[in-house]
């Protein structure tokens, strides 16, 4: 201890914290924790400090002594016996500079955390990063709001608050034992309005329920985010059921029958979601309550008069009350979309949150089944689900789920379960009333029944509790002395349960509490029951209560309480926790729940080490407040306190500074000092009476009548409350959990599998096949990486008590020091636990050796699949259409762990691809052209939107220019070192425009050859030649536009200069190749070092003289005579390959040379030392990406159908007749080649920033043609999320200097409800195409054969989307190639809309006839017909049937699907004026020409007839001469 003189720094003088000089405290070594605070005023004497440390003003500050000042200029500015602090952190714990401070050396475990939590903001972060940071942070020390930065500041983070004994504190040192919560600012948020009938009543205060909801909880809830900064991703989504008073099927007309559902009871529902706000990010979220507000008015009478039809009578509708409403439904319809969290990874946030407002009061009534498949979908998915009730707090335990009672017999009582996976709120407003405290909690009966209904409706009405109690199945007194009795060490019951358990079946004991295979069973029932309770129908076989004992050894249950049951063979498995399926379970009565005994479960314990400990030393959830204390007879806690007497400590505790506002508030609020009710009972006094009921989301909580939800100081009932922290910064699913089963259990209950892996043996076998040049993962980077990867895919790590091997497994125990980590006898071995539901998976590492043991139920769960149907009205569509979801559980228990402990073992090498079941994480981006002249005018106020213009050729070879220069140095990582020259100008053609001309003719017929290309690369490096003119590259038909030009295309390419290329000027000019030139003297002028190409500098594993294909392409253009076109210099290339002269650089012979980005070398035979290629095009294709370039398709007028007039073709071209009026249409021109992806091995971590080794790969199209949108799926299992998102956005500014944009897009762009993966909320929005107005004298296209008229009909939709801007989408075949029509998907060149046209498909050589005729058919679409047509027809057909007869009509079918693409937030926007606004009016624009407003689809059609005719006059002109 030592007085120093304090003086402060700044962040820019100094990166650490606290700057000490080893001198003047001798003591202090590094990595010491000290204590720093000034001496109190009275008396400077240190020593009688202790005295006095509840009167400071101020916590004590601790920092770390990371570094000795070594820089000259520290340790000038620290004069003798000074130290530094940072600035910012002496402000905050009151550290006044230049003053005296006292310097304490303080032991790490004094100041140990017990949990600390840090919130991050628009980043994603995995859990595996999580993991690594939070290791990285082990005994270090952390004060409030410390910044903390992990992978060279990829991934970054604040400490938001820590605890330590009971108390919240304001530094300390993280140690093993620490438990790290991380919170998200940004996740993604659902937020869902139960609109039932309540929410158009009064609440006590007069107030709607609707208006406390929406003006109340939202109005809240939005002001806290935004003083929070949080920048969450909203979905607001108001929902409701409809009940229809109708006896059968037949009452309904046809229109109202594709949605309905029927209920256990008979009644006829159906469920409507009404989407206000969908996937956005909004500053300021007050405008939504207008909005809000404005669909309320007019909620009721929409949904209730939906199907209103003049002159058809429909049943009565009526809104359900909350009770009877979609609850679970609605939590499942978010599980659909989070639990595809991998698939669109969006890189700006983390976390899955669902927000359920109802104005009910926390009961539900729910079918059984989807109770389960919810429970473990959120359990599995680690979703956060909180519920938030506006209407008042009953008197009895909620939530409270009340399960369908199917059962017929009418003195059978209702079944009850409490889900301990919702986090419950209630909100109420802070109203006073002035003549009354009184708050009723309950709510005034409804009129009561007529007789004849009381006498139908028995089963309704809850058992008074006396009857439930004794009128049960059998004596629960008896049933809770057998369970609470002290067990004997040891003592076997010899009598007749042996026997007993070989006839009835033993019941296990689980973790994942789902099922509940009584319906399984001869259909019988459990009543009043819940199905985490526990019940043995042998009344000697007992099962444990949960037990949260003082002891290393619970008193309560001995570690060999079942040995002496005997295993059967084959056991049954009953209920969600092994219960049997007869009327013997344990009952919990709402009213009362405090007899039941609750089966502890890995399922309870998955989310409990987000919650800080009390000072009772049980888990608290800091919203939760009892305001009546409770009873006086409750047991000590394991210190002997009395935790009523912890309640009543006064808030003013010994930490209630006068600090600055924002630290005192901080540490004075110590939310449960004055209300820790949740103490559980640990050791009970009387081992007869049972334990408490364990209640609510922490699994250690006791419910009492007394328990409210406040969060206001004042202990009054009438301020409930809410759980702001967990809706403003929810937490993610913790990464430790501390649930294992017992040796016993393991034995019984579960499968073990086991399987060793030997990296070092693996990686020598693979290269002895393989030369590859990275290096292979060692023994322990897989190890680590094993544990990384069950992290990412939802698996915690089980704190395992170090002695844990020695006594049954206990690990609630709170004496024992908890540690991941378990050493065994040899130093060298370790081993992690790690759990998921019920399956257990055990990681060791011995020696080179890792072994990983499975063990997974015995008794799986079966897989549940609930089909289900509903209407929603999504932003932006008319009305509210039928869709479908279906909800179903994963079976994590098939998860090919083995297949994927090799792929990271071979560290993604090409023997272990990447498979879906894998769900590796991946981002799909299209690359588009940069900019388009036609969006700025729209930007800036044009007034239509069909301004867009077909690409010029020069557009297309800029296109082709900037995709290879991308792929060179963004994907591939090419660099090339130039001699000293200047850099290169504009790569555009246009520049050398008007020399071009004279060379046109001699290339007029290159683009007949789709599989050379047209627009070509001018990439010639070192040797441009200044005196010739460059050939662009192209044919007539391209040429077409070419006068149209734009002065603004012109400037806005000449602006893109390209970097790495020397400029023209400075380069001497070659020799001319001859024609005549042989092979070899092309190959030595391509080896010339100033007039050859321009080779890639020796790069890792290529060959010296290594090129690109295009640049050789170009290269010979520009120095050969007579070599004009790409077709003839592919040609000479080709036959240089042929002639051995160059080589594919894989070293493969039998890779034939293309045009594109495609590496070959010039094989050098008398260079034996140069690096040679091993041949293996695997291992090649899996490091380098190469693309083919092929020419545009124009759409489909640049390529000529054969066999067809010449001069009738020649003139449709020339002239610009658009394609749906030429004599020769092809629609299947787009589909010459089918697109093949191919998959390559990514470097991730370019800039070495992580803590690990990573990978991943880049899944491609192999060709690439300029007016095509080009795909690249990046994909990844071994990658830090920050580290891919820099990565991709390194790649997003390198295309923009490429002159492209790099967009991303949803994995499922048009979410049709058919689709597997789709989005249940977000659907495609319907674009009907009006032909009637074209059809006025005739049928359109009359004048064509009659059998193009479907086709020309879909070339006529492509025009349409071409004048808006869409460019066509290369899509992968589909799967099934029969189908009777095709999808063709279009994305907007701004990225930010796909639209999507379907076209009966050409017929193929084996189809139906029936098959086709059905096609187009007026009939509605049914879902049991036997022939399904697409789901983009089936759309259509229910997008527009049953509002009137004329919606049967065949043309109301043809139109457009339109869609927003979600994914382009405001981070992959090149041009921030295409936005919401921009969007909109695109949309609006395109609806009225469609639609025909004003006129404009009928012009336009006049206009391409005109055009179609003077072409016709053109063509008898031409055939005169």
């Amino acid at each position: 201890m030592k007085s120093f003189r304090l003086i402060v720094h700044q962040k820019n003088f100094s990166a650490e914290d606290l700057i000490i000089n080893s001198k003047d405290y001798p003591g202090a070594s590094l990595g010491d924790v000290v204590e720093i605070y000034h001496p109190p005023p009275e008396d400077d004497n240190p020593r009688s400090k202790k005295k006095s440390e509840p009167e400071e003003e101020y916590p004590r500050l601790l920092l770390q002594v990371k570094a000795f000042p070594d820089d000259s200029t520290q340790q000038i500015a620290l004069q003798k016996d000074t130290i530094s602090v940072e600035q910012s952190i002496a402000q905050t714990f009151g550290l006044q500079p230049y003053k005296n401070v006292i310097i304490r050396i303080v032991d790490p475990p004094d100041v140990a955390l017990d949990s600390i939590e840090l919130t991050f903001k628009d980043q994603y972060m995995g859990r595996s990063e999580m993991w690594r940071l939070k290791n990285s942070l082990i005994n270090t020390c952390v004060y409030i709001k410390k910044n903390i930065e992990f992978c060279g500041g990829a991934v970054r983070c604040q400490v938001y608050e820590m605890w330590s004994l009971g108390d919240r504190v304001a530094c300390g040192v993280i140690t093993e034992d620490t438990k790290v919560v991380f919170r998200s600012s940004t996740s993604m948020v659902y937020l869902f309005l139960q609109m039932s009938s309540e929410m158009w009543d009064f609440d006590i205060y007069g107030d709607l329920y609707f208006e406390k909801a929406v003006n109340g909880f939202l109005a809240d809830l939005f002001m806290k985010w935004k003083k929070n900064g949080s920048n969450h991703e909203v979905t607001i989504v108001l929902f409701s059921r409809t009940f229809y008073e109708a006896s059968s099927l037949e009452v309904f007309p046809l229109h109202m029958r594709e949605c309905l559902q029927k209920d256990y009871r008979g009644r006829y529902y159906e469920d409507f979601y009404r989407v206000a706000v969908q996937n956005e990010r909004y500053d300021d979220w007050s405008g939504i309550l207008v909005q809000l507000r404005r669909i309320f008015s007019e909620y009721l009478k929409i949904v209730l008069e939906y199907h209103k039809r003049p002159g058809i009578d429909i049943p009565a509708a009526t809104n359900s009350t909350a009770a009877q409403g979609n609850f679970l439904e609605v939590l499942n319809m978010s599980l659909n979309v989070f639990e595809k969290h991998y698939l669109d990874r969006s890189f700006d946030r983390t976390g899955q949150l669902s927000v359920v407002v109802t104005p009910g009061v926390g009961v539900f009534e729910v079918d059984r089944e989807l109770t389960n498949i919810t429970k473990q979908r959120i359990i599995d998915n680690g979703v956060g689900s909180d519920l938030v009730c506006v209407g008042e707090q009953p008197l009895h335990a909620v939530p409270l789920l009340k399960f369908h009672n199917k059962d017929t017999h009418l003195n059978v009582p209702d079944d009850y379960s409490m889900p301990h996976w919702i986090n419950l709120s209630f909100y109420s407003t802070n109203k006073k009333i002035a003549y009354s405290n009184f708050i009723p909690r309950i709510k005034l009966p409804p009129h009561l029944p007529s007789d004849d209904e009381k006498k139908e409706s028995p089963k309704n009405k809850l058992v008074p509790q006396d009857d439930y109690i004794h009128n049960s199945f059998f004596d629960y007194d008896a049933y809770d002395a057998q369970i609470f009795q002290l067990p004997h060490a040891h003592t076997v019951h010899e009598n007749s349960s042996v026997n007993h358990h070989r006839v009835l079946p033993r019941y296990k004991r689980t973790s994942g509490s789902l099922l509940d295979s009584h319906e399984l069973i001869k259909g019988q029932r459990r009543k009043m029951s819940d199905p985490d309770v526990p019940h043995r129908i042998d009344s000697n076989a007992r099962s444990e209560p949960i037990a949260i004992p003082p002891a290393a050894v619970s008193p309560i249950i001995s570690p060999h309480a079942d040995e002496k049951e005997l295993s059967p063979p084959v056991r049954m498995v009953v209920g969600s926790e092994g219960s049997p399926p007869l009327e013997s379970r344990a009952l919990i009565n709402p009213f009362d729940p405090s007899h039941v005994t609750i089966k502890l479960t890995s399922n309870r314990r998955r989310w409990t080490h987000i919650f800080p400990k009390g000072p009772t030393g049980v888990l608290i959830q800091q919203h939760h407040y009892q305001a009546i204390p409770a009873q006086s007879d409750l047991p000590a806690t394991e210190d002997g306190s009395n935790p009523k007497l912890d309640r009543m400590i006064s808030s003013g505790s010994n930490h209630s500074f006068s600090a600055t506002s924002a630290l005192h508030d901080y540490c004075k609020k110590r939310p449960n000092s004055q209300t820790n009710n949740h103490s559980v009972p640990t050791a009970p006094k009387n081992p007869s009476k049972s334990l408490t009921f364990l209640w609510g989301a922490t699994g250690e909580q006791e419910w009492t009548p007394a328990l409210t939800t406040a969060v206001n100081d004042v202990l009054i009932v009438a301020l409930i409350g809410v759980d702001w922290k967990s809706l403003t910064i929810p937490a993610c699913l913790p990464i430790t959990t501390d649930y294992f089963p017992e040796k016993r259990a393991l034995q019984i209950d579960y499968v073990v599998s086991l399987y060793s892996l030997l990296p070092d043996s693996v990686n020598a076998d693979f290269a002895q096949l393989r030369s590859t040049s990275k290096r292979p993962l060692t023994t322990v980077e897989v190890f680590k990486e094993l544990i990384s990867q069950r992290l990412a895919q939802g698996f915690q790590l089980i704190l395992m008590a170090n002695n844990a091997d020695k006594i049954g497994i206990n690990v609630l125990n709170p004496k024992m020091r908890a540690s991941v980590v378990r050493t065994s006898v040899t130093e060298s071995d370790e081993s992690y636990y790690l759990s998921i539901g019920r399956l257990f998976h055990k990681i060791s590492l011995s020696g080179n050796t890792i072994s990983v043991t499975r063990y997974r139920p015995r008794h799986p769960y079966p897989g549940f699949n609930y089909q289900y149907r509903y209407r929603f009205h999504a932003p932006h569509h008319d009305t509210y259409e039928e869709s479908y979801a279906s909800f179903t559980t994963e079976k994590l228990e098939h998860f090919n762990w083995n297949y994927l402990d090799h792929y990271v073992c071979t560290g993604g090498d090409t023997e272990f691809v990447l498979v879906d079941a894998l769900k590796y994480w991946r981002f799909r981006v299209y690359l588009l052209p940069l900019n388009n002249t036609a969006n700025k005018k729209i930007i800036d106020g044009a007034e239509h939107c069909d301004i867009y213009t077909a690409a010029t050729p020069t557009d297309h070879q800029q296109m082709v220019d900037g995709l290879l220069k991308f792929i060179e140095t963004a994907v591939n990582k090419i660099k090339r070192t130039l001699p000293s020259k200047k850099t290169r100008k504009s790569l555009s053609v246009i520049n050398n425009a008007p020399l071009v001309q004279p060379r046109r003719n001699s290339m007029s017929n290159f683009s007949q050859n789709v599989n050379c290309s047209s627009p070509f690369r001018e990439r010639l490096g070192s040797n441009r030649l200044s005196d010739r003119p460059r050939p662009r590259s192209g044919s007539k038909v391209m040429e077409r536009n070419r006068t149209s030009q734009s002065s603004e295309s012109q400037s806005s390419s000449e602006s893109q200069s390209h970097d790495s290329y020397p400029d023209e000027n400075t380069i001497q000019s070659g020799p001319c190749l001859k024609n005549a030139a042989t092979n070899p003297e092309i190959v030595e002028a391509m080896k010339n070092p100033l007039s050859g190409l321009m080779f890639i500098c020796a790069q890792q594993n290529l060959p010296c003289s290594t090129f690109i294909a295009a640049d050789a392409i170009n290269w010979l253009m520009l120095r050969m005579e007579g070599v004009t076109t790409v077709e003839k210099a592919v040609q000479i290339m080709q036959s240089l390959h042929s002639e051995n002269l160059i080589r594919h650089a894989s070293g493969d012979p039998n890779k034939p040379f293309l045009f594109g980005f495609f590496l070959f070398y010039i094989i050098d035979k008398d260079d034996k030392d140069s690096f040679q290629p091993c041949g293996d095009f695997q291992i090649f294709e899996n490091e380098w990406l190469e693309v083919e370039v092929k020419s545009a398709l124009n759409w489909g007028l640049s390529v000529v159908s054969t066999g067809l007039d010449v001069p009738n073709t020649y003139c449709d071209r020339k002239y610009g007749v658009p394609h749906f009026l030429c004599e020769d249409i092809n629609v299947e021109y787009a589909e010459i080649d089918s697109v093949i992806y191919k998959r390559m091995r990514l470097e991730t971590d370019v800039a070495s920033k992580s803590d690990r080794v990573e990978w991943g790969h880049v899944r491609y199209q192999t060709t690439f043609m300029p007016d095509q949108a080009y795909e690249l799926i990046v994909e990844w299992l071994t990658s830090s999320g920050s580290i891919v998102a820099e990565l991709l956005s390194s790649w997003h500014r390198k295309a923009q200097t490429c002159g492209l944009q790099m967009i991303p897009i949803p994995h499922d762009p048009l979410a049709l409800p058919y689709s597997n993966k789709s989005d249940p909320l977000r659907g495609p929005i319907f674009v009907p195409l009006n032909i009637k107005c074209l059809e006025e004298r005739d049928r359109i296209f009359k004048e064509f054969k009659d059998n193009t008229y479907l086709e020309r009909l879909f070339l006529l939709q492509e025009a349409i989307v071409q004048r808006f801007g869409f460019i066509n989408c290369m899509l992968e075949p589909p799967n099934n190639p029969d189908a009777t029509s095709r999808e063709h998907q279009y994305v907007h060149c701004t990225g930010t809309v796909f639209v999507l046209i379907s076209r009966p498909a050409v017929k193929p050589r084996s189809r139906v006839p029936s098959v086709g005729s059905k096609n187009r058919s007026t009939g509605r679409f049914s879902v049991h017909a036997d022939v399904v047509p697409s789901p983009h027809e089936a759309y259509i057909t229910r997008h527009v049937s049953g509002k009137n007869k004329d919606d049967y009509d065949n043309s109301r079918k043809m139109g457009f699907l339109w869609s927003w693409n979600h994914m382009v937030s405001r981070r992959w926007r090149t041009n921030q004026g295409v936005d919401n606004n921009f969007q909109t009016k695109l949309l609006k624009d395109f609806r009225e020409f469609c639609g025909n407003v004003n006129d404009r689809l009928r012009v336009f059609w006049e206009e391409s007839w005109v055009t179609k005719e003077n072409a016709s006059t053109s063509t008898d002109n031409y055939l005169r001469k």
